[in-house]
C-alpha cells in the first residue's frame, strides 16, 4: 500500500529531527500539572494556581503569525489554546525550537508537551502562554 504525500512528508519531518538530533519518540516520562478543563473551569476564580503549568496532548491547530503564534492542543479533558512567542519560547540566540521545531516540523496529531503559565487573551479566552514546548510523539498517519 503506498503512502500518501502527507505521510512522505510525515516521515521526511520525523527524519529531519532525528538528523537534529530530537528523538521523535522520546521514552522518558513527561510530568503532567494540570488539565485543559481543570484550568479553564477554575482560572476565574483562582488564577494564581496556574503561575506554572505543564500539560501534554496533540497539537490541534496552528495560527503562525510571525515571531507570535497560536495554538491549540486537547488532552484527555478537552482542549485549550496555547500562545508561543519566539523570544520567550527561545530566549537564547538560538531559535530552532520557535523557527523550525514549532513552525516547520510540528504537523496536527503530534502529541506535545507544553510548560508555562495561564493568562487570558483580550477576547477573554484562557490560554497557556508556552515558555518550553517538547515533541513526545511525531504522528505518521494525519487525524
Amino acid at each position: 500500500m503506498a503512502l500518501s504525500e502527507q505521510e512522505i512528508q510525515r516521515r521526511e519531518k520525523r527524519q529531519e529531527l532525528i538528523n537534529k538530533g530530537i528523538s521523535p519518540y522520546p521514552s522518558a516520562q513527561y510530568f503532567i500539572s494540570h488539565q485543559s478543563q481543570e484550568i479553564k473551569s477554575q482560572y476565574e476564580t483562582n488564577p494564581d494556581l496556574f503561575k506554572e503549568v505543564s500539560l501534554a496532548g496533540r497539537l490541534m491547530s496552528q495560527r503562525i503569525q510571525g515571531k507570535a503564534s497560536f495554538g491549540e492542543i486537547q488532552d484527555a479533558s478537552g482542549r485549550i489554546q496555547i500562545y508561543v512567542n519566539r523570544d520567550d519560547l527561545c530566549p537564547s540566540e538560538d531559535k530552532f525550537i520557535y523557527n523550525d521545531l514549532w513552525k516547520k516540523l510540528l504537523d496536527l496529531g503530534d502529541f506535545i508537551g507544553v510548560k508555562g503559565f495561564a493568562f487570558k487573551t483580550n477576547v477573554g479566552e484562557i490560554t497557556i502562554h508556552a515558555t518550553e514546548i517538547t515533541i513526545l510523539s511525531k504522528s505518521l498517519k494525519p487525524l
